[in-house]
Order: structure tokens, then sequence, then C-alpha cells
């Protein structure tokens, strides 16, 4: 009976002591929680518990300690990436790594990825959609918008899609949809290389398909918790098939593009993208894509995303314009 008694206190205190291998947080007003970090990115940290059955997500800003079992792939403002765990007897984040322990401020921390994060763990995705209906001619528009990202410790890969469809009575049907898979394998101090294939079909410039291969290098200048923002360069091959006498085309450019990716304004987020294509093969033809979104959050994993697209070719075909832009406004749902 002794021993049963013992057996069974043994099993309470477990029960009740903390559960091994748990990391702990502690905020700037002195609150503090524990449970298993899943990761840091883009300002904002994932950590699940077990008295929830959903994961908490918190601002990274709003903490002041971290102590981790965990083993992560730490990425730092200045491009290095460690792995090891994070423990905070001072104002200092000491990382512990097999080769050593370094000591760094939190803020210098700009992701954090588990090395032990399984597949669904690595994937974000989000989905939205926009309608609208004007009773003269009868006119409606529909946009979908889509995007999922697979983010691994050394790359981060990214599908998207775009799509709006516009019709009325007596006009021609006004489509649009581009769509694309772009990876970025990250490199020592900052830079990456990217490597991408997109397509483009646009009545309004008469494209019933542009794809584009495109592979660089790059480099972030800024690379914090809050904001990304770089540069990138490379060849281009662009094969292209218009709706008129030009036909099918094909041709090699250069690039040049920079990205401006900010997400700590509030709930707000912006991403803006403009990328440059002065063609090797046409003389004098220069290309010009350019995006900008704006994205609110809501409750809930839902979201109001508003966006601009512009596309310029000074060597469009004839009868099309130089350039095309459209605006979208979409509800959707993010996930992870």
């Amino acid at each position: 009976m002794r021993s049963v008694y013992l057996l069974f206190f043994g099993c309470l205190l477990l029960s009740l002591s903390p559960a091994a291998g748990q990391d702990s947080l502690i905020f700037e007003n002195g609150n503090s929680i524990k449970g298993e970090i899943k990761g840091m990115d883009r300002g904002i940290l994932t950590i699940e518990t077990d008295y929830s059955n959903s994961d908490f997500t918190i601002k990274w800003v709003e903490v002041k300690r971290v102590y981790t079992k965990t083993q992560f792939l730490i990425t730092l403002t200045n491009g290095d990436r460690l792995v090891g765990t994070i423990a905070m007897d001072s104002v200092q984040a000491k990382i512990q790594t097999p080769d050593g322990s370094y000591e760094h401020p939190l803020i210098d921390i700009v992701t954090l990825k588990s090395i032990d994060t399984g597949f669904w763990d690595r994937v974000h995705a989000s989905l939205s959609l926009g309608y609208s209906l004007t009773k003269a001619q009868t006119l409606q528009q529909i946009t979908m918008r889509g995007n999922v990202r697979y983010i691994t410790e050394y790359s981060a890969t990214d599908f998207s899609y775009n799509n709006l469809t516009s019709t009325q009575d007596d006009a021609d049907r006004v489509h649009r949809q581009d769509g694309g898979v772009n990876f970025n394998y990250f490199l020592p101090k900052d830079w990456y290389v990217p490597i991408s294939a997109t397509v483009l079909s646009n009545t309004e410039q008469k494209i019933d398909l542009r794809f584009l291969a495109k592979a660089g290098i790059g480099k972030y200048l800024i690379h914090r918790n809050n904001v990304y923002w770089g540069f990138s360069t490379g060849i281009t091959f662009n094969h292209e098939d218009f709706n008129d006498e030009k036909g099918v085309t094909t041709s090699w450019e250069s690039f040049v593009g920079t990205e401006l990716n900010i997400f700590d304004i509030g709930d707000l987020k912006l991403l803006t993208r403009a990328v440059f294509y002065p063609s090797l093969t046409e003389s004098g033809r220069i290309r010009t894509d350019f995006n900008f979104d704006l994205k609110y959050d809501l409750p809930l994993d839902f979201f109001i995303q508003c966006g601009l697209t512009v596309n310029y070719d000074n060597h469009p075909v004839e009868g099309a314009p130089t350039s095309d832009y459209v605006v979208q406004t979409t509800f959707g749902w993010s996930w992870n």
C-alpha cells in the first residue's frame, strides 16, 4: 500500500509540474505563458499551450524574455542563421548552439523556425473573394485571390493565383488572370537566390498567355521582425502568345526588382513590389510590373484586402494600350 500511495502522489506531482520541454514567455506587463513555441515570423509569435485548443499568436515586440527547450533556426537582422535554444538572464538573448553561445538583443531576432516543425506547421495559406453588380448594363465583376506559402529552414516557396472577370451587356468580356510559383533560397548575410515561373493572361493588352521564367540573386537591405526590404536582379525568359497578327514571340530580358513588406502597423500589413524588365533581344523594349497590397486583419483569421496591379509595356502589340491596371477589394480568410 505504501508503494501504491507513493506512486499515486508521484503521478499527481508530475501532473502538476510543468511539462518537460516547455518554452516560456514573459511579457512587458509581467505576465507569462508556457507552452511550445511553434515559430515566429513577420513579427508574430505562435505558441501552443495545454490549456487551449487553439494556438496563441503574440506580437514579438510585446515579449520581454524568452526561454526555450525547443531547438530553433534563428535568423538575425545581420543575416546570420543559428540553430539552438534561447535563454535570457539579462536584456540580451543568449543563443546556445552546438558551436557555442551568442548574445544578441531580442529585437535582433527576425524569425524563429522550429527544427521539429511538421509539414502542415510550415504552410500558410489565404483565399479571398470579391463581387460587384451594377444595374446599368448588368455590369458584374468577380475577383478571386489565393496564396499558399511553404517555409523551410533555408527556403520559402510561394504559390499564387489572381483572377478578375468582368461582364456587361453589349460589351466584350474583360478577363485577367495571373499566377505562378516563386522560390527563394536563403544564403548567409541576407543574400538569397530567387527562382520563379509565372503566367499572365490579359484581354486588355491582347495577351493570351505570357510565361516568364526568372532566376537571379537578391539581398535584403532591411530585414527586421516588422519590415523586409530587398532588391534582386537576374535574367528572364519571356514567352508570349498574343491574340493578333503578332502571334507567338520569345525573348530574353534582364530584371531589376524591389520588394517592401511591412507587417506591424497595428492590424494592417503592406506589401509593395516593382520589377523592371529591360529587353536583351528586342531593342528599346521595357516592361514594368507593379503590385501594391494593403491587408487589414479581422477576428477569427478573416481579413479585408485592397490591391493595385499595374502592367506597363512601351512596345505593346498594335491596338493595345501601353499600360493596364486593376484595383481589387476582397474579403477572405487565412490559415496558419
